[in-house]
């Protein structure tokens, strides 16, 4: 009698290294017709934002945004995790407060028992509920691959809205999670990951980003982004371009997830890793004698990742404090924010 099916072999990617390449999301998003004016709409795509933002009253601005994948872990309940952590991420990093949720489910119905997905259902339903918000309903069909993710609603004031286009020269650039995810779910596909690995997978990507909704308390605190499939370097030129700045991110700044280092140095990576570097590669400056496997890693496509801080430098150890004193204990400096071209630069 076989054995269960294996999530991640009934899709073609997993996770956030699903997401188009950022050079064809760019030129698809050129061909859109362009919005008409909405007066309270404060946020929308002019920059690749994580979320919309639409301005209900003096006090109340919604956080709507939507996000989903196919799996990268096999484990259906640890997928739901994963998937919904992800999705709260982005209204998070708008610095607000989930309030609902609603589910998004693609499942190949031939391929999989009513319990599997209801373990994935019930995984991010576990994750809202720790984020305080309901799923209050959703949309299922049957589909190839599985998918599942989440329409995430959140509320923060007018004036609080964090951007990822509010970055000021001379801001220093804080990433509060550990790179590697890419590299890790890679090798679990290879069958290459030991339990270490996979705790530290789980670990960090089940992590809600809720410090982001405490940063607009913090005097300094200039524009915040999650860091997910298009590796740091791609979010960080979104907040360049965001900004027309530069950015210099340190290639040896950002800490790794257990393994991650053995891993990628042994040849493991995603193919997302290279696709986000033909598509972006022309705006990163990288130094000569830069090791393959160090800029893969600042490709790596991150599921549920960290968020990416830009803040004055007097407030840097106060964001610092704030995230470790949330659990956060990888955060670290990675870069700094300086006048230039909308690019970033590898030092």
């Amino acid at each position: 009698m076989s054995g269960p099916v294996r999530l991640t072999s009934l899709a073609h990617g997993g996770g956030c290294g699903c997401k188009l390449a950022p050079a064809v999301l760019r030129e698809i998003m050129s061909k859109m017709p362009a919005a008409a004016a909405f007066p309270d709409l404060m946020v929308g795509t002019e920059t690749s934002d994580d979320a919309a933002v639409w301005r209900l009253n003096e006090t109340q601005a919604l956080v709507a945004t939507t996000d989903f994948f196919m799996p990268v872990v096999d484990d259906p309940f640890d997928f739901g995790r994963i998937a919904a952590t992800n999705a709260l991420s982005d209204v998070y990093a708008m610095g607000g407060r989930p309030i609902l949720a609603l589910a998004i489910v693609g499942m190949p119905i031939a391929s999989l028992e009513p319990d599997v997905i209801g373990a994935i259902l019930a995984g991010g339903a576990s994750v809202c509920a720790e984020a305080g918000v309901p799923v209050a309903g959703g949309h299922s069909i049957d589909s190839v691959e599985p998918i599942y993710g989440l329409v995430a609603l959140g509320l923060v004031h007018p004036d609080r809205v964090l951007t990822n286009r509010g970055a000021r020269a001379g801001d220093v650039l804080i990433l509060t999670k550990a790179l590697g995810v890419g590299v890790l779910s890679a090798a679990f596909k290879q069958e290459r990951l030991d339990p270490a690995g996979y705790a530290a997978l789980i670990a960090s990507t089940t992590r809600l980003n809720s410090l982001g909704a405490e940063l607009p308390d913090v005097a300094g605190v200039h524009a915040v982004t999650d860091v997910t499939g298009f590796g740091l370097l791609g979010h960080a030129l979104e907040m360049c371009r965001g900004a027309g700045l530069s950015a210099e991110i340190e290639a040896g700044a950002p800490a790794l997830l257990d393994g991650v280092e053995a891993l990628v140095t042994s040849g493991v990576r995603t193919g997302a890793s290279g696709r986000n570097w033909a598509s972006y590669g022309e705006a990163v400056r990288e130094p000569p004698g830069l090791p393959d496997w160090r800029r893969d890693l600042l490709t790596d496509p991150q599921t549920s990742g960290g968020l990416l801080i830009a803040v004055d430098p007097a407030a840097a150890d106060r964001v610092l404090s704030l995230a470790r004193e949330r659990g956060f204990d990888s955060a670290r400096v990675v870069g700094r924010i300086a006048d230039g071209p909308p690019e970033v630069r590898i030092v």
